[in-house]
């Protein structure tokens, strides 16, 4: 049986981090990522593609609650919502049952992220 993928693309951990190449979106560095709020939730900013990008624990602390001028960091690229298919190619990078080292410490790594 042909089962229809999905066209929108959930805002996980996996996928933001697949979405940007597993690396800060603010300096580059690969390791001991999480994610930051572009627009902080403490001044409004939700969960989205478009607000949400990779961040190095250095890089999000030195942002903390700050917008990126006053923390005088800024993009690689800007974030933006991708493809199903975008995700599925990205992917494919990976060998199968790959887990990147910075998601073994999360047992929720593909769980929808909060609003």
């Amino acid at each position: 049986d042909y089962i229809k993928p999905h066209k929108k693309v959930a805002v996980t951990r996996f996928n933001l981090f697949l979405r940007d190449a597993v690396s800060c979106q603010y300096c580059g560095a690969k390791g001991d990522l999480t994610f930051d709020h572009v627009v902080p939730r403490a001044r409004g900013g939700v969960t989205t593609w478009e607000n949400v990008v990779a961040a190095c624990g250095k890089c999000n602390l030195k942002k903390g609650s700050k917008s990126l001028k006053q923390s005088g960091l800024s993009l690689r690229r800007a974030p933006r919502q991708p493809g199903a298919e975008e995700l599925r190619n990205l992917g494919r990078k990976f060998p199968p049952n790959h887990l990147h080292e910075t998601w073994l410490d999360f047992l929720y790594w593909d769980a929808e992220l909060e609003a």
